[in-house]
């Protein structure tokens, strides 16, 4: 996998506390919706829930998006499919949280799969959510992560 893979988001991160706080703030509903977006979460396979952001329309997205838990290992991986509840949206992506201990804190790994680098929406959404989920989200996961 590289950087011109038009479809893909990876992500690499090294957080300085063990997995099993990093696993928590992935799957705890009120701590996920702390560093990405409120929603009615369920660590359950096959498990719909919705989340809502700040709309975009730029981009095409709505603000709401219907998500599914479709595998996970406890601790170690949780993929979640995304969808934009809008209708007509096309956006259809999975996200792949991995975790790996590293010394005394964890590597986690994402992976934003199912951009379609032939519509200008999705290869503008892939280029802002590349962004945000470096500057914005993982950020905001380290301020989760650092709270009593």
């Amino acid at each position: 996998m590289s950087d011109d893979d038009l479809t893909t988001l990876h992500l690499d991160q090294f957080l300085a506390h063990p997995p099993a706080k990093v696993w928590r703030a992935l799957t705890e509903p009120d701590l996920l919706a702390q560093w990405l977006m409120p929603g009615d979460f369920r660590l359950e396979v096959g498990h719909r829930y919705t989340m809502r952001a700040i709309p975009m329309p730029a981009t095409g997205f709505s603000g709401t998006i219907r998500a599914e838990v479709l595998a996970y290992e406890t601790g170690r991986m949780l993929k979640i499919g995304w969808r934009d509840a809008a209708p007509g949206n096309d956006a259809d992506w999975t996200i792949t949280w991995t975790l790996e201990p590293e010394g005394t804190g964890t590597r986690l790994f994402l992976l934003h799969e199912g951009f379609d680098p032939d519509d200008p929406l999705q290869r503008r959404a892939r280029s802002i959510m590349d962004g945000g989920w470096r500057s914005t989200v993982l950020r905001s996961l380290e301020a989760v992560l650092t709270s009593p």
